[in-house]
């Protein structure tokens, strides 16, 4: 469910920046070599394509909205069980005495073997 809900979230992502660019500025901005704006008569007329891609715009914002939200609530069931492996570490060596994790040295606390 989590990998559809990324899909979908990356289309609306995509969508979102292609209609935000699509829009008009004080400049003309990219609508204008579309033939949104600038007087041109495009397909939507000369105020119809600003309404229409503010109102796309502000859908595409709530799905935006929409997708990250479930994304998040869906992840944190998942992550509460996880752990982390700097934690799983941690709580090894914890279990562990220091002395335990240094290295002895060959004969160190062993009694000698008598040599015949």
């Amino acid at each position: 469910m989590t990998v559809f809900l990324t899909i979908i979230h990356v289309f609306v992502c995509l969508f979102l920046i292609i209609s935000i660019l699509l829009q008009s500025s004080k400049g003309g901005g990219l609508a204008g070599m579309f033939g949104g704006g600038g007087g041109m008569g495009g397909v939507f007329g000369g105020r119809g394509a600003a309404s229409f891609l503010s109102k796309v715009t502000f859908w595409l914002a709530m799905g935006f909205a929409a997708t990250s939200i479930f994304i998040a609530l869906l992840s944190l069931g998942s992550n509460a069980q996880k752990k982390s492996m700097v934690q799983q570490v941690i709580e090894s060596e914890q279990s562990t005495t220091p002395a335990a994790m240094l290295p002895t040295a060959p004969g160190e606390g062993e009694p000698e073997a008598p040599v015949e």
